[in-house]
């Protein structure tokens, strides 16, 4: 046991690594997760705009490209993090090792968030509200959650670094 002020490094690769068990922290509220959408959205909506009205069809294209691209890599990374997720000090994380996704469960996630969570009036991301792991429909089937940057670190430097 190490004495109190007598800090033990950590081994290499363990930072931010979370206890066995999973993701077992705190979970980010409804309204950090809400504004984190509102600014993804202006993120990918504003180049969509662009590309729609510069393109037409081919600008559509390209705009639904942007944002499968942007939410399925950043959330795939190990920082686990759009841009609206940073700035809200939130993260996604895999629920059963508390690690980052990877490309499938990001993948499953964006699918289901974007075909089936918003059916019958947006109930399957209200369903966190009463959810006991607080996991929206998308977070279920990619069995995810929504975590507080501060409890679960992501690396350093790891903001848009490619998944492993």
């Amino acid at each position: 046991m190490t004495e109190p002020g007598n800090l033990q490094p950590q081994p290499p690769g363990s930072y931010g690594a979370q206890p066995p068990g999973g993701a077992t922290g705190p979970r980010a509220n409804f309204g950090q997760r809400l504004l984190a959408a509102l600014i993804d959205g202006v993120v990918v909506g504003i180049p969509f705009a662009i590309l729609f009205f510069a393109l037409k069809g081919v600008g559509y294209f390209l705009g639904i490209l942007l944002s499968v691209a942007y939410g399925i890599y950043l959330e795939a990374g190990p920082s686990g993090q759009t841009v609206g997720k940073l700035a809200m000090g939130i993260r996604v994380v895999r629920l059963d090792t508390g690690g980052p996704l990877g490309w499938g469960p990001a993948a499953i996630r964006w699918v289901v968030r974007t075909l089936i969570s918003g059916l019958l009036c947006g109930l399957g991301y209200f369903w966190m509200l009463w959810d006991k792991e607080k996991q929206t429909w998308h977070d279920k089937a990619a069995g995810t959650v929504v975590v507080p940057a501060s409890a679960y670190p992501p690396p350093p430097n790891s903001f848009g670094q490619p998944p492993s």
